[in-house]
C-alpha cells in the first residue's frame, strides 16, 4: 500500500511538472488579468474587508502566475513560490490594470 501511495504521488507530481512546462512554453497574447481581476485586485489594496469575489480573483491571478498550492500540503518551495507568483501578479497589475483605468 505504501508503494502504491508513493507511485501515485510521483505520477501526480510528474503530471503537474509537465503541465507547467507545457504552459510555460506556450506564447501568451493579450492581458494576463481580466477586468474583473483588475477591479478586485485594486479593491484588495485598500484596508476594507475583502469579499468572496475578491478572494477568488486573487487566487485566480496567483494561479495564472504559476502558484499551485500542493494538495498534499508538502510543498518544499512554499512560501518562495507564492511570493514569486505575487510579484508576477503585482507586475501585471501595474502594467495592465493601471494603464486601463480611467484617470
Amino acid at each position: 500500500m505504501e508503494k502504491l501511495t508513493k507511485s501515485c504521488s510521483t505520477l501526480a507530481a510528474l503530471a503537474l511538472l509537465l503541465t507547467g512546462y507545457a504552459t510555460a512554453g506556450a506564447p501568451h497574447s493579450g492581458p494576463h488579468l481580466t477586468p474583473t481581476e483588475c477591479r478586485d485586485l485594486a479593491a484588495t489594496k485598500s484596508n476594507a474587508p475583502r469579499t468572496r469575489s475578491q478572494h477568488r480573483s486573487e487566487l485566480s491571478a496567483l494561479s495564472k502566475a504559476g502558484y499551485n498550492p500542493s494538495p498534499w500540503h508538502d510543498d518544499p518551495n512554499y512560501p518562495a513560490d507564492l511570493h514569486a507568483a505575487q510579484r508576477r501578479v503585482d507586475h501585471w497589475f501595474e502594467t495592465e490594470c493601471k494603464k486601463s483605468q480611467p484617470g
